[in-house]
């Protein structure tokens, strides 16, 4: 199903609060339902402010397609009159159990003035009414309607990124894994916001000593949910951290927080990308919790330096 509905407008979000100063870090970093972790609320009025010129505005609009399991909403951001785009795809936080597409709202909409970009925020389903693999292959279908059909809105397939937080940045670096190994969906680089890599937990920091604002016990939970059976948990789809084969994956940017439990193992995944060959680039912001970190401007806006170098130079970037 590919039901088009009008566009709608929707409320900005501000990303003008004050940003931490970034720290890039070495090539080899050092090491119910559940209660999802802790998202920040987008302010008022997002993606004006701290990243250089806003471009006009966009065109928002959503479009259902059908998903693994259920149909699926794809959230639409096109900057108004712009054609041959490059289209990026976002998936929302919330620890594959909780997120909307309005938790990515302020992230799409800077990537869409600022890059500027087609992008393309995708309503995933969500554990444990529908555990894995149904996320990462609701990411792959909305990749498929992109190749399909993103030239209708103005996008261009020959330059597909993917960018996604906490849970959504698993599933960005996984539709890598996907288009790699199926052959159909190949992107030019994605970004990772404090992703959610490894349902072991054994490569957490200290949550006392970080002062971070999601806990082990928060994320076993929502793992519990998405990943509800044991053998999955070792699934290089469910579990980048833990594959062997991470060669061939786009050039990657990943962003970590000081005050997350989760930054150790995300930077503990750069340093494995950089010892398979990928291009990475992993910049840490200090006094910045987990939460905060998809909504950062200085991060939000690091990654469009990331992605325009990548389509600058081609790919690999």
């Amino acid at each position: 199903m590919d039901a088009f509905k009008r566009s709608t407008p929707w409320i900005s979000a501000d990303l003008s609060g004050s940003a931490a100063e970034s720290a890039p870090l070495s090539a080899r970093p050092s090491t119910g339902e559940p209660a999802a972790p802790r998202l920040a609320a987008a302010p008022a009025s997002a993606g004006r402010a701290q990243a250089g010129q806003t471009s006009g505005p966009l065109d928002v609009s959503e479009v259902t397609i059908e998903g693994h399991a259920q149909d699926i909403v794809l959230r639409l951001y096109r900057p108004q009159g712009a054609n041959n785009l490059p289209v990026l795809l976002y998936f929302h936080g919330g620890g594959f159990v909780r997120g909307t597409l309005d938790d990515a709202d302020a992230a799409s909409r800077f990537f869409a003035e600022r890059l500027p970009a087609l992008v393309v925020s995708v309503g995933y389903s969500l554990a444990p009414q529908f555990p894995f693999p149904a996320a990462p292959e609701d990411a792959h279908r909305a990749a498929q309607w992109v190749l399909m059909r993103a030239r209708a809105f103005g996008g261009s397939t020959k330059r597909i990124v993917a960018a996604g937080h906490d849970a959504g940045g698993q599933i960005a670096n996984v539709l890598a894994f996907i288009g790699r190994d199926r052959g159909d969906v190949r992107l030019a680089a994605q970004a990772l916001f404090a992703p959610m890599l490894d349902p072991s937990l054994t490569r957490l920091g200290d949550e006392a000593r970080l002062a971070s604002d999601i806990s082990a016990s928060e994320c076993a939970a929502c793992y519990r949910a998405y990943l509800p059976e044991a053998s999955q948990r070792m699934h290089p789809y469910a579990a980048p951290l833990e594959s062997s084969r991470l060669a061939g994956l786009p050039p990657t940017f990943i962003v970590t927080a000081q005050n997350d439990v989760l930054h150790i193992e995300a930077e503990k995944y750069a340093g494995r990308l950089i010892e398979a060959g990928v291009r990475t680039h992993v910049v840490r912001y200090p006094s910045v919790s987990h939460a905060q970190i998809g909504a950062h401007p200085e991060a939000l806006a690091e990654a469009v330096r990331f992605f325009r170098c990548c389509f600058d130079a081609g790919t690999p970037c």
